[in-house]
């Protein structure tokens, strides 16, 4: 690495709020106040209201109208126009804009792109060969980490399966192909860098984590005594949901119905009594951010069923609470904690190894890899 900042072009998926992709928007954050100069190359979805300490370009790919929607998705799979295009307009801007010509003077030093499902891996490769710079692919999710891709895609009319199947297996197989030429890869699970190694050999596990700004221990004397559920609820859940809801009532909120703001959430998780993270045993790797928020807080943890994987063990690993289907279980746990609460006002977890998956911790660990490249 020179004297001078390095230079990092981040593609990644749209932001979308509440979020807006927390995992991109702390590491760009954390890389800019480590001294990197970064630009954010999206598309174009939804107005950006966050604040940043870096510059964002976005470029618009849709008119907004169904039918043009439709035939660029259509004209995507049979000639991967999203990324083509995507790619062509992204160099056009990055030698246009403030910054000095990439192509003649090697302005920028690396491309990270991250994403949960192909796009824009595809640009990303464009640009960093058109850049002659490595290219960093940061995979956050796979569609191979649940059955039929449940996550991905909601849609479950029969007719829609034979598109839905050719759909998957295009995108799969043009994420697999960039995956073997990226100059290395991070994803958010051992379960994830397993399955990857098939593809790319350089491959290294950069947790989610929590945002220790947000997600800190704080005892705070609350009524009533609460197990709160937080996030989407997906129908494949609603068992395991059932199961608790049979010992005590949850606290639910949704998108949809009693929704928290994001910038609340950390009040929201240090106010309850447990929190509680649903899962599923057909997952594989999955490990939900409200896990981590939780952790971050030091709040007690069931997690039902046990996924008798990755979740499991961190939860163990980290003495965060309990990962189990069995009722009896379950009423062990929440009267413990009932226990403890009608004693102290509160619940406090005394968390192990917390430090170890904070996002600065985490940040750390792909600086490192950063520095790998460029160097």
């Amino acid at each position: 690495m020179s004297d001078r900042k390095p230079h990092i072009v981040v593609l990644s998926d749209p932001p979308a709020a509440p979020g807006y992709l927390p995992r991109l928007r702390y590491m760009c954050d954390f890389l800019v106040r480590k001294g990197y100069e970064v630009t954010l190359v999206t598309e174009e979805y939804q107005p950006l209201s966050f604040a940043h300490s870096y510059p964002i370009e976005t470029i618009r790919m849709y008119s907004g109208s169904t039918v043009d929607w439709l035939f660029k998705s259509v004209w995507t799979l049979l000639s991967d126009w999203h990324d083509r295009v995507f790619a062509k307009r992204a160099l056009r801007l990055l030698q246009t804009t403030n910054h000095q010509s990439p192509i003649t003077n090697h302005r920028y030093d690396l491309v990270l792109c991250t994403s949960f499902s192909d796009f824009p891996l595809g640009a990303a490769l464009r640009i960093a060969r058109k850049l002659q710079v490595p290219l960093l692919c940061d995979i956050r999710d796979l569609d191979e980490q649940v059955d039929n891709s449940r996550y991905q895609y909601r849609h479950h009319s029969r007719w829609l399966m034979p598109f839905r199947r050719l759909y998957r297996a295009i995108h799969i197989r043009r994420r697999n192909r960039i995956l073997r030429q990226a100059d290395a890869v991070t994803t958010v699970s051992p379960w994830h860098a397993g399955f990857i190694k098939q593809f790319n050999k350089n491959v290294h596990v950069v947790y989610n984590g929590f945002d220790e700004a947000q997600f800190y221990p704080q005892d705070i004397a609350s009524q009533p005594f609460s197990v709160t559920y937080i996030g989407s609820l997906f129908e494949w859940q609603k068992e395991a949901l059932a199961k608790v809801q049979e010992v005590m009532p949850v606290t639910i909120h949704t998108p949809q119905s009693n929704p928290v703001a994001h910038d609340r959430l950390g009040d929201a998780i240090r106010r309850s009594s447990i929190m509680l993270v649903l899962t599923s045993t057909e997952t594989h790797g999955m490990l939900t951010t409200k896990f981590y928020e939780a952790l971050g807080c030091e709040k007690p943890i069931l997690c039902v069923p046990s996924d008798q994987g990755e979740l499991a063990k961190l939860i163990a690993y980290t003495n965060a609470g309990i990962a189990t289907d069995k009722r009896e279980a379950i009423e062990a746990f929440i009267n413990e904690k009932k226990q403890e609460w009608q004693q102290n006002g509160f619940t406090r977890q005394k968390t192990l190894h917390r430090e170890e998956f904070s996002r600065e911790a985490q940040c750390r660990k792909m600086e490192e890899i950063i520095k790998s490249l460029i160097s």
